[in-house]
């Protein structure tokens, strides 16, 4: 352990973590825009400056590993005025259409220049630099005329993906991300998993599907349907419709990750042919023998244990007349392992067969 002092405080903290990281543990909040704890430390918005005695210029406290000793002053006049000179830099080479956001109400850039006070029109760029909506993406908002030059998005897209599709291109203050060499994102064999999204903190990458979609009624925790993983995220609800899906930190298998599939896939809910309830064949409602074609054959709506009886009554039906063999059972990928494990017990000691396979074997 290390001992050092954070605004006069005595803390003791792990040898190797930053002093961004100790001062969180002892409830201090020090602004970042380049910092994620998911992420490499990159040290690039410098927002998170601090005062550290004996050194001559301010220090990025996400790259500035505690040492015993160290005396830190994370809120003093001079570090106050330098973040927001620091936030006016950023906003000046910023510059917002307009348009309505399709994430949250308030980014992590406009929740420090809010903090700071900055005026966003008064020291914005004058004119856009680049396409709004510029990348043909299917469910992915490209506006560079947002981006700050973080570079969260590059590192969520190589650190957790692994597809390494965003770069940094040109330099200076002409500096931004282009995918791939400077194409769009799918020739840059982007997988739309919408990670480079949850990561920006400016609204340079957001949620097409979302735009214009306003603010949800509530947020629902829920357990993604499309395979056995069992990654979590919330549902934003509004007007009882399923408006975005986002990831979060506090999904203990995943946190922030999700595929294209779990974030985006989520239109079927509100599709008119949505099967909402148990259907069955009508001639085995009303008794009848199996005819070739008619309305014996159509679907009727009916409630669970109507429809899981007559299930239970044909498979008894044919395993005693033609024997357990006779059945097989398929399961599903988007069942969970434990799922999975009753069924494979059902069909080996309810039914009495082996004969039992996975869809993704089809």
């Amino acid at each position: 352990m290390v001992n050092l002092k954070i605004n006069g405080q005595d803390v003791q903290a792990r040898e190797g973590i930053t002093v961004l990281q100790a001062a969180q543990q002892v409830g201090v909040t020090i602004p970042t825009l380049c910092e994620h704890p998911d992420l490499k430390s990159y040290g690039g918005c410098r927002l998170c400056v601090v005062d550290v005695k004996g050194a001559r210029n301010p220090m990025a406290s996400c790259t500035l590993p505690v040492t015993e000793g160290m005396e830190v002053v994370t809120h003093s006049p001079g570090i106050e005025k330098t973040r927001k000179t620091i936030l006016e830099m950023l906003v000046s080479n910023y510059y917002d259409a307009g348009y309505v956001n399709g994430q949250k109400r308030e980014t992590q850039l406009m929740r420090w220049v809010n903090h700071y006070e900055v005026d966003v029109k008064t020291n914005m760029a004058p004119a856009p630099r680049y396409a709004v909506n510029s990348d043909p993406n299917p469910f992915v908002w490209v506006d560079m005329n947002k981006c700050i030059q973080c570079t969260r998005c590059v590192r969520a897209c190589t650190d957790i993906q692994g597809r390494f599709v965003w770069g940094m291109a040109e330099r200076g203050i002409n500096t931004h991300p282009v995918s791939g060499a400077n194409t769009d994102m799918l020739t840059a064999r982007c997988e739309s998993c919408g990670a480079c999204v949850a990561y920006c903190p400016t609204g340079a990458l957001d949620n097409k599907m979302s735009m214009g979609a306003g603010e949800p009624d509530k947020v629902v925790m829920t357990t993604c349907g499309y395979c056995g993983v069992g990654c979590q995220y919330e549902l934003n609800v509004k007007d009882n419709k399923v408006i975005r899906v986002t990831s979060t930190e506090k999904a203990p298998v995943n946190g922030n990750h999700l595929c294209v599939k779990g974030r985006y896939g989520y239109d079927f809910i509100h599709h008119p042919e949505r099967i909402l309830k148990p259907q069955v064949r009508r001639y085995l409602l009303e008794g009848k023998k199996k005819e070739l074609k008619g309305s014996p054959w159509d679907w009727v709506e009916t409630d669970w244990d109507t429809a899981l009886g007559i299930t239970s009554q044909k498979l008894a039906g044919i395993k005693k007349e033609f024997g357990a063999d006779s059945i097989g059972v398929l399961t599903s990928a988007k069942c969970t392992n434990e799922e999975n494990y009753l069924m494979n017990k059902f069909t080996r000691q309810v039914l009495g067969t082996n004969n039992i396979d996975h869809c993704a074997r089809l």
